[in-house]
């Protein structure tokens, strides 16, 4: 039986200290897990950092977030998933949804939110807490899909590494804000903002699909 996935958010903040505090323009800072979680949940890509032969390494990764804890897999060899038991790690989330076009290209710029995330990662060891961990990332790519479709192997799972991140500090930063001009704006210099959307088409089947079979509900309502 795999337990229902925790999408609650705590209402206590994280605590502002030395690694998560937000240095610049400091006031787009945020600290609340309703901020924090609410970028993680919009996200679908974390670019993770970890120390890898004494270099640091950035690796685009799907996620998945239950409460607290935020869950990555991956093939057991990989050199973020072979890591030591409890190693420290970051993470990083950004979604941009506008350019900022400014009469000059030192005040142009971008509204985005951005999440970053410091913690420890540590290998999930015991099976149901592996298959719930499976069930986390597959639902936050794909709602409701889990359910339709068969669940995993043991050979499929035994080949998976699952790591859990224990959150010690985290900051979202924020800008949702019009073109800033440090000077009298000039009416006749066009600026203003372009909007960066990310859309959904339409499902396309797979050409092994029967051409009865309809679209599942999971994809029918899916959008993030």
């Amino acid at each position: 039986m795999v337990r229902k996935l925790e999408k609650q958010i705590p209402t206590s903040p994280f605590e502002p200290g030395g690694i998560n505090r937000v240095r610049q323009i400091k006031e787009r800072g945020h600290y609340d897990r309703e901020a924090i979680f609410g970028v993680l949940d919009a996200g679908l890509i974390a670019h993770v950092a970890v120390i890898d032969e004494g270099r640091p390494v950035a690796i685009p990764m799907i996620y998945g977030r239950d409460g607290d804890r935020i869950f990555l897999h991956g093939h057991r060899k990989s050199r973020l998933i072979s890591r030591d038991h409890r190693e420290p790690i970051s993470m990083a989330v950004t979604l941009v949804d506008g350019i900022i076009v400014a009469r000059s290209a030192f005040e142009s710029s971008m509204n985005y939110r951005s999440v970053v995330i410091h913690g420890k990662a540590f290998t999930v060891q015991d099976d149901e807490e592996r298959l719930h961990a499976l069930r986390c990332i597959t639902e936050h790519t794909l709602p409701g899909r889990w359910d339709e479709v068969r669940g995993p192997f043991p050979k499929e799972v035994k080949a998976t590494g699952i790591i859990e991140v224990e959150i010690d500090a985290a900051s979202a930063k924020l800008r949702q804000a019009p073109v800033y001009d440090d000077y009298e704006p000039d009416p006749k210099v066009w600026a203003g903002i372009i909007p960066v959307v990310t859309a959904f088409g339409a499902p396309i089947p797979d050409k092994t699909v029967d051409a009865n079979v309809p679209v599942p509900a999971s994809l029918r309502c899916w959008g993030r």
